[in-house]
């Protein structure tokens, strides 16, 4: 569990900047898709530099072992132990830390706080 704590804390800027990319892109997709450009972000080169920057970020934490379970919001797991069970150490766009767990068969709606 320690190490997925320190993982995370190195892939917050990561996580981060996820998380603006994503708004960036939805937005200039809405603006593509209404046949403008968005006054504060471009147009269609920087929509396709969005989702390029999106690619190498998400392949990122997969070379890290990371588990990608969600986009919007962003949810991703560890893989760990507890109490010598398999489980997914859990982190939901908005927590602070890492917190949660869940078996590996039930999911996040067998989420449960770490003890």
């Amino acid at each position: 569990m320690p190490e997925a704590r320190a993982e995370l804390a190195n892939l917050r800027r990561h996580l981060d900047e996820i998380v603006a990319l994503r708004a960036d892109a939805t937005e200039l997709a809405a603006a593509l898709n209404a046949g403008e450009e968005s006054s504060q972000l471009g147009g269609l080169p920087e929509l396709k530099a969005a989702q390029a920057r999106l690619d190498e970020l998400l392949a990122e934490l997969e070379r890290r072992g990371v588990e990608l379970k969600g986009f919007a919001p962003l949810l991703i797991d560890f893989y760990g132990e507890l109490e010598g069970v398999p489980v997914f150490l859990c982190w939901l766009e908005g927590d602070a830390e890492l917190a949660w767990y869940h078996r590996l068969d039930l999911g996040f709606a067998g989420r449960r706080r770490l003890p």
